[in-house]
C-alpha cells in the first residue's frame, strides 16, 4: 500500500473532522480492487478499496479526487445514517463544502480491458448463427446445462472454434 494513498486518506479524514467538529474512526484500507473502479466504500464495514492499476497510471488525479470520493461515502454514511443516496445531497456537501472538490459520481481514467476467450457454439439452423460463450458458460455447459436457439429451439453446441477476444 503507498503511503501516499495513506496519507491522503488521513488528510481526507482530518478536514472532515475539522468541518464536521466530529472525530470518525479510521477505515480498513485494502488496495485489492480489479476492474473498472477505482475505489470502493463498504459503509457498515468502514473499509476503502482500491485499484492499484488505476491508481498507478493516474496517480495525482487518484489521490486528489478518488480517494476523497471514497471517504466521503464513508463520512456521509456515518453523519446522516444508512438511507441516504450514494451521490446524494449529503455526499455532494463532502465533496464541495469540506474538500472543495467537484463531485463527480464516475472516474474519466483509461481501463484496460483484459483478453477473454470465447467459445463459439452453433445451432442446427443456418440463420442462428455463431452463439460465442464466456469460459463461465462454457463450464456450465460441461456441467450439464443446456442452451438452446430462440429460432429452431435446437441445443446450441460447441464447435470446438476458442476466439480472444
Amino acid at each position: 500500500m503507498p503511503d501516499h494513498l495513506r496519507q491522503r486518506v488521513e488528510t481526507c479524514y482530518q478536514q472532515a473532522e475539522a468541518f464536521f467538529q466530529h472525530r470518525f474512526p479510521r477505515p480498513e484500507i485494502s488496495f485489492r480492487l480489479r476492474g473498472q473502479k477505482a475505489g470502493v466504500a463498504h459503509l457498515t464495514e468502514n473499509k476503502l478499496r482500491f485499484n492499484p492499476q488505476l491508481y498507478q497510471a493516474n496517480r495525482e488525479d487518484f489521490l486528489r479526487q478518488t480517494v476523497a470520493h471514497e471517504v466521503a461515502h464513508l463520512i456521509a454514511h456515518q453523519m446522516f445514517g444508512p438511507r441516504i443516496a450514494p451521490h446524494g445531497e449529503e455526499w455532494q456537501l463532502i465533496m464541495r463544502g469540506v474538500y472543495e472538490l467537484p463531485p463527480n459520481r464516475c472516474h474519466s481514467y483509461e481501463v484496460q480491458r483484459r483478453m477473454q476467450t470465447r467459445y463459439i457454439y452453433r445451432c442446427a439452423c443456418s440463420e442462428g448463427g455463431e452463439f460465442p460463450f464466456s469460459s463461465q458458460r462454457h463450464r456450465l455447459v460441461a456441467q450439464g446445462r443446456r442452451y438452446f436457439c430462440r429460432r429452431c429451439k435446437v441445443t446450441l453446441s460447441f464447435t470446438g472454434e476458442q476466439r480472444k477476444e
